[in-house]
């Protein structure tokens, strides 16, 4: 006696593979990660840092000497960030040294609701921000009660489901440990869509002191941020911009020298600020390689590792010692990567980077140039970067883009985007793309106007 008849096998087949197929579809969109749109803030006119006013701000500090003057103006003149950066309001008033808990929220409201006004406005019939599932919220310095994310939900009436996350502490990479976590929230929640809102407090944290380690955030970090726009839904794979290809993060935090190369602290004097020890540049080395390591068997071609490898291996048995003059990883990282997005968190940030890595000018220039329009904007950094390949018509689609960014702990964060459709919107840079990358090779006017800061005779000691 037969169990089942030809039809009901053949009913079960079928509804066996289409269950199969079901899951793998499935499976597939929750690891998809495509981003819809991006916006970065742009401040007003009367909030930029131009020379004069960053002369005025470093004259007004009471707690500092001829020798600190000069150290502030020569760092300002040598930092690479140009005329047009924004600074927060407080410090334009002059009460950086008394700021308020309201100064912390306007800056804070200023800088995420302009973003995501305009991200939901470009997106208007496509997501509304009632359609958001997946909130993340990150700025290091500045935790208050309710949350910022609560702030957000507050100002945008959103759902009473809705999942966030509020993130601090975490520095300039705080952006790029947000996607990593709507990534992973995307693998077990299918047709969702997130918002990662990135940016920094900067007046309640402003350096009062003279402490030079602790001065040199003053000198780079300017007022910024961005809003990002994700999701898994496969119906929207035809409007994105772009789709996630992997992320890696590494934490060298366990080594006490790594760990207090960029922290928050009082001076000895008492008054707060960021320090920035000369062991940073050798903890963000040794981040970036543990990363890499990871990260690029997953995006360069099988070819190009087995040529590393083999001509690895020949080097070492010729010599164990480096050839004298040699830099570079020795992979050729074009095999894979077209762009490289690299944080700007300062000119020797970039520039060791790109040394390291083999890159030439061209691949630094929009970190170069994002960070002489708009500074270092901390965990907002990378969008800016992003926008000026944008707005100079560099992406076009299969294209993948290498996004490294660098923060306390020490962490390094990196990600991998593939272009989806040819890319050209000006974004950000509409006012100002056009005078680039001319505009940033113009002498800093801090050499000219005040240049007794290298007049050695007015010193007993040479500032380098």
């Amino acid at each position: 006696m037969e169990l089942f008849s030809l039809p009901s096998l053949f009913l079960l087949s079928t509804l066996f593979v289409f269950y199969i197929f079901k899951f793998v579809y499935k499976r597939r969109n929750q690891r998809n990660c495509f981003m819809l749109h991006y916006e970065c803030y742009k401040g007003m006119d009367e909030r930029k840092l131009d020379t004069e006013t960053c002369a005025k701000v470093v004259q007004r500090n009471k707690n500092l000497g001829l020798e600190e003057y000069r150290f502030l103006l020569r760092t300002m003149a040598s930092s690479g960030i140009g005329e047009e950066t924004y600074g927060p309001r407080n410090v334009l008033e002059g009460r950086e040294d008394s700021p308020t808990l309201r100064d912390a929220h306007s800056e804070m409201d200023e800088i995420m609701f302009d973003t995501l006004d305009k991200l939901f406005q470009k997106t208007k019939g496509l997501v509304s921000p009632s359609d958001i599932d997946i909130l993340v919220v990150n700025v290091s310095l500045f935790a208050p009660s309710p949350s910022l994310t609560s702030r957000v939900i507050n100002r945008y009436k959103m759902r009473e489901d809705i999942r966030s996350f509020n993130l601090s502490g975490l520095g300039c990479s705080a952006s790029v440990i947000s996607i990593d976590i709507v990534q992973r929230i995307f693998e077990t929640r299918e047709n969702a869509i997130a918002l990662v809102v990135s940016t920094e407090t900067m007046g309640p944290h402003w350096y009062c002191g003279r402490d030079r380690s602790m001065m040199l955030s003053n000198c780079l970090f300017r007022a910024g941020g961005s809003s990002v726009l994700l999701t898994n839904a496969a119906r929207f794979k035809n409007r994105a911009l772009m789709k996630l290809v992997t992320v890696v993060r590494a934490h060298v935090g366990a080594d006490d020298e790594a760990y207090s190369c960029c922290i928050q602290m009082e001076d000895g004097d008492g008054h707060p600020g960021f320090l920035l020890t000369k062991h940073l540049k050798k903890a963000a080395g040794r981040a970036l390689t543990k990363n890499l390591q990871v990260l690029l068997p997953r995006v360069l071609p099988i070819k190009e590792l087995i040529r590393y490898a083999i001509v690895r291996a020949v080097k070492r048995r010729i010599t164990r010692k480096r050839e004298p003059g040699s830099s570079g990883i020795g992979l050729n990282l074009k095999t894979g990567l077209q762009h490289f997005c690299i944080h700007p968190g300062g000119r020797a940030i970039i520039e060791g980077v790109g040394k390291s890595l083999g890159l030439t000018e061209f691949d630094i220039e929009p970190a170069r140039m994002a960070l002489h329009r708009f500074g270092n904007t901390s965990s907002g950094g990378l969008w800016y970067v992003l926008g000026y390949m944008e707005a100079k018509n560099r992406l076009k689609k299969g294209h993948k883009i290498l996004m490294m960014s660098m923060g306390a702990g020490f962490e390094s964060n990196n990600c991998v985007w593939e272009v989806l459709k040819d890319l050209g919107d000006k974004n950000v840079w509409e006012d100002s793309v056009d005078r680039y990358p001319e505009l940033s090779r113009i002498p800093n006017p801090f050499v000219e106007k005040y240049d007794w800061i290298n007049d050695d005779t007015m010193s007993f000691i040479r500032v380098d």
